[in-house]
């Protein structure tokens, strides 16, 4: 039977980085946000854009495409560390890094290693928008929009092909452990998945929000053995993971009555 481990356990710490992460930078985050908080309608409106973005990935020039997202990356390096660290000269240098590491020294572990970075980045970026109720709504609408494009479009895998062709960071590609096979997982998914663990450790407490990642982890396990012993799609709608994982978390959180 195959199983992997690997997987499991980088969603668990990249997701609980995330958690610490958004703790460590809330005032900065509050501050800039200026407790601007996405209604339903905006939430629908921004599954909405993100459903079309998809779409446009299939039919826009792979060459559009390249700069578009090491432009959106780069800028998104920058503003991150100036928020955090105030200082426009040290700012400079992250956006630096990554476009020459994409250039001239890329390889699978740097490849991974910005799509956490980038994930990470875009959860805490996000996660101050959202309130508790409004977060599950986006995440349901969101899980919708996944699987109509994974499964009835397939605009949701072509795309994903298309900007894994221009080894652009988009998707956590990573050896299974024990070795035999590669899996991935999209940025979206780690995206959602750290987002509804911060808001959990909002609502519920810091103990809450990593017994979430954990539970997210161990769905991503069972969900992996099932795919890895029956390879029964070659792209499935992990939302649909991350929803069951974050449900666990807060059945756990109800049961053993953290927060």
């Amino acid at each position: 039977m195959y199983f992997d481990l690997l997987l499991p356990s980088v969603l668990f710490f990249v997701i609980t980085g995330s958690i610490f992460l958004q703790r460590k930078l809330e005032d900065t985050l509050f501050s800039l946000l200026e407790e601007k908080k996405l209604n339903i309608r905006e939430a629908a409106l921004t599954v909405a854009w993100m459903g079309v973005a998809v779409t446009a990935v299939v039919f826009i020039p792979g060459e559009a495409i390249q700069i578009l997202f090491l432009s959106a990356y780069s800028y998104m390096l920058f503003s991150f560390t100036y928020m955090a660290l105030k200082k426009w000269y040290i700012a400079v240098f992250p956006p630096i890094l990554f476009l020459s590491s994409y250039f001239f020294y890329w390889n699978l572990i740097v490849f991974n290693i910005f799509v956490i970075i980038f994930s990470m980045i875009i959860t805490v970026y996000v996660s101050g928008l959202f309130s508790w109720k409004t977060v599950w709504i986006f995440a349901i609408l969101l899980t919708i929009m996944d699987v109509i494009q994974v499964f009835f479009t397939g605009f949701m895998g072509q795309s994903a092909t298309k900007m894994m062709e221009l080894k652009l960071p988009v998707l956590l590609m990573l050896p299974t452990y024990p070795p035999g096979l590669t899996v991935g997982l999209g940025l979206g998914d780690l995206f959602l998945a750290g987002l509804l663990s911060i808001q959990t450790a909002e609502k519920r407490g810091v103990k809450a929000g990593v017994l979430t990642a954990a539970t997210n982890s161990l769905a991503m396990f069972i969900f992996e053995v099932a795919l890895l012993n029956t390879m029964f799609a070659r792209f499935f709608p992990a939302t649909l993971v991350v929803i069951a994982g974050s449900i666990m978390g807060l059945g756990a959180t109800y049961l053993i009555k953290l927060g």
